[in-house]
């Protein structure tokens, strides 16, 4: 019974060459759900997977860099003939209707969506059953609704920080993960700031504090390089630690 990532993009906060933005694509046994939606990760996706063979999409929130691509994958879904034969859940916090319904210019959006996408609004503690795979929600620091999410299938655990300062939620999520996938976008950080996000010192020492099994660094901001990023956070941490990277997979367990 198999349980893996596949890093579709970690660019932040705009996409770069070869460099797609936030998209994961956890697959797990015969199930298959794509986490967070940024620009380029569409491309991505498409190498592993179609969407009409997705069992839910998950959103950890709405800044443009996690979720831009679900407008992409509306338009593959009603006018691209990848026609599907239930609406795919797609979990994300409250308001994300409203957006696309912004963008299309489409009051009626809730009914152009019903026969692609099925969408339930995240809570904290938000907790539902994908196939094998069990994901739970956490509510995170960041400046708008943000959630972190543990995937656990066949007693191996996933923990994906999506977008946060460093927090006792966070915490929590990542106890005991066999992976944590973790943000290190801030080269230093300002606790006066209103957004989240973790430096690289920030993950290793959260990666230490949960005993995960291993560590895998995203999501790196502009002023770092993701192996200088990736370096820093292994000497915090002092176990296993690697770069996420487009397009490769990570066994969990």
């Amino acid at each position: 019974m198999s349980f893996s990532v596949t890093v579709l993009g970690t660019a932040t906060p705009h996409p770069l060459p070869g460099r797609a933005c936030s998209g994961y694509l956890l697959a797990a046994g015969d199930t298959r759900v794509w986490v967070d939606a940024g620009p380029g990760s569409l491309a991505n996706l498409q190498r592993h997977t179609s969407l009409p063979q997705l069992d839910a999409i998950w959103i950890s929130h709405l800044h443009v860099d996690h979720c831009a691509d679900l407008l992409g994958a509306f338009y593959a879904l009603a006018y691209g003939g990848l026609e599907v034969t239930a609406p795919i859940p797609l979990y994300a916090p409250a308001g994300l209707l409203g957006r696309l319904a912004g963008f299309f210019d489409r009051p009626d959006m809730a009914d152009r969506l019903a026969p692609h996408l099925a969408l339930h609004e995240l809570h904290d503690g938000h907790r539902v059953t994908v196939g094998g795979l069990e994901l739970r929600a956490a509510a995170v620091r960041h400046d708008i609704e943000a959630y972190g999410l543990r995937a656990e299938y066949a007693g191996a655990a996933l923990t994906f920080s999506g977008d946060t300062g460093p927090c006792a939620a966070l915490d929590a999520l990542a106890d005991g993960a066999d992976l944590l996938l973790c943000e290190a976008e801030s080269d230093r950080w300002d606790s006066d700031a209103p957004q989240g996000h973790h430096t690289p010192e920030d993950t290793g020492a959260l990666a230490a504090r949960a005993r995960v099994g291993r560590l895998l660094v995203t999501h790196v901001g502009p002023t770092l390089t993701p192996e200088a990023a990736t370096a820093r956070a292994a000497a915090a941490f002092g176990g296993p630690t690697e770069c996420a990277r487009e397009n490769e997979t990570h066994v969990v367990r």
